[in-house]
């Protein structure tokens, strides 16, 4: 009897034993682990470049895209079909590949908005660490800060500033800020005479092109975006540069006496309002998001990790979501992942109305005159008046336009929390 139950148990071994390397050996196969060159090609054959690494996290395959700082963590991964499907963290977006070799694959670039999906040819190619290959040593320095102008539809221009890092090498990181958010991180190269700059995460797909005709001038630039968008922009070097106040953009209506008044489901479908006991003599503040908004993303970071810090001060946070779907159990699946990813541990309210609804403020926060961009945040002193709103974020990929940021948020916090 002993020896039959000792054969039964080794057989039971070798089985999970098989059942386990075959497993491992189908995982390991969908994705050569290493570093890859990920090209989007639009239809007018500009190219969107970036780099992403395959490897293994706890005994799962994972991929980190990677822009300048940031390691972009892809933990979805699975095979569908002859395919592999690559679902990106946030913005409703994915890659769908086919190996066509160990070291080459091909599909698409997904992008989900509503009922509609896009697709952009999409390879990969191992082994190659350079975002942009065969480049030659830079002439310029894009080191510093640029007054930037882009030119819009009828020639309109639109003010901008770059801030970037250039080291010995000629890579370049940074980013281009405007008064409603920045492009988070962008990473590129001086290769000769021209800049090359490119970043992607599902919701941002760019590539910047542009001459050096000095150190202190860019000309014939050129801005591709997604599947066909095209923007032409210039730059002067201007150390000086700064934006118009983001404090200046939003106000309470005249009339209004400082004091918001909103009630909405948060993510358990429990009704949460500004006044309810938990904000009461509390510093609050009031985050204006979208799952789909990139910059809400890095501003989300910033603030889940302030508010498990801070908590204890007295402050409070709360966050207003403005899906592009109406239908509660969706934003609410989309949202979850913020909710997870960033460790948020304050509430995120469903308001039920879309970003482009031309009603937005007047449905959820009547007090105010406008919502400019998202993110907005808006600051609430202990009394519950608003103090301060501020439009747009200027993340981590910034500089030290983030490191200004960080400082005026924190002084304005200890300010509040100083008041009776």
């Amino acid at each position: 009897m002993r020896t039959r139950n000792l054969i039964k148990s080794y057989l039971l071994f070798a089985f999970i034993v098989m059942f386990t390397i075959q497993a491992y050996s189908q995982h390991k196969s969908l994705l050569k682990e290493g570093t890859w060159l990920g090209v989007i090609t639009r239809a007018d054959s500009n190219k969107i470049q970036f780099n992403f690494t395959s490897s293994s996290l706890t005994g799962k395959q994972v991929v980190n895209i990677i822009n300048g700082d940031e390691n972009l963590l892809v933990d979805d991964i699975a095979k569908v079909d002859d395919s592999i499907l690559l679902t990106l963290p946030f913005f409703n977006a994915s890659l769908l590949v086919k190996a066509v070799s160990p070291n080459h694959l091909q599909g698409y670039y997904i992008k989900k908005q509503n009922d509609k999906s896009s697709r952009i040819p999409f390879d990969a190619y191992w082994g190659v660490r350079e975002r942009f290959p065969n480049a030659i040593k830079g002439k310029y320095s894009a080191n510093g800060t640029w007054d930037v102008e882009f030119i819009g539809r009828n020639n309109t221009i639109n003010k901008a500033v770059g801030s970037f890092v250039q080291n010995k090498q000629g890579k370049v990181t940074g980013s281009f800020l405007t008064p409603t958010g920045d492009y988070r991180f962008l990473e590129g190269i001086v290769s000769g005479d021209t800049l090359k700059l490119s970043g992607f995460d599902g919701g941002f797909a760019s590539y910047f092109e542009a001459k050096f005709i000095n150190d202190s001038t860019i000309i014939d630039g050129k801005y591709f975006s997604g599947a066909t968008a095209t923007t032409l922009w210039t730059a002067q070097k201007n150390d000086t540069i700064q934006l118009p106040d983001e404090y200046g953009y939003s106000k309470i209506r005249v009339g209004e006496e400082g004091k918001l008044n909103f009630k909405f489901k948060d993510t358990d479908g429990k009704l949460v309002s500004i006044s309810d006991d938990r904000y009461k003599n509390k510093v609050v503040i009031v985050q204006i998001l979208g799952s789909w908004c990139p910059n809400c993303m890095d501003e989300t970071s910033f603030l889940s990790k302030f508010y498990n810090e801070n908590k204890n001060r007295g402050i409070e946070i709360i966050g207003l979501a403005y899906e592009r779907t109406e239908d509660f159990e969706q934003s609410k699946k989309l949202l979850a992942i913020y909710q997870k990813r960033f460790n948020v541990k304050y509430p995120f309210l469903i308001t039920g109305v879309t970003p482009s609804d031309p009603q937005r403020v007047e449905k959820t926060l009547p007090q105010i005159d406008k919502i400019a961009a998202f993110p907005t945040s808006i600051f609430v002193d202990k009394k519950g008046l608003v103090r301060k709103i501020h439009t747009g974020y200027d993340g981590p990929g910034t500089g030290k336009f983030y490191e200004k940021f960080k400082t005026e948020f924190n002084e304005l916090i200890n300010q509040l929390l100083s008041e009776q």
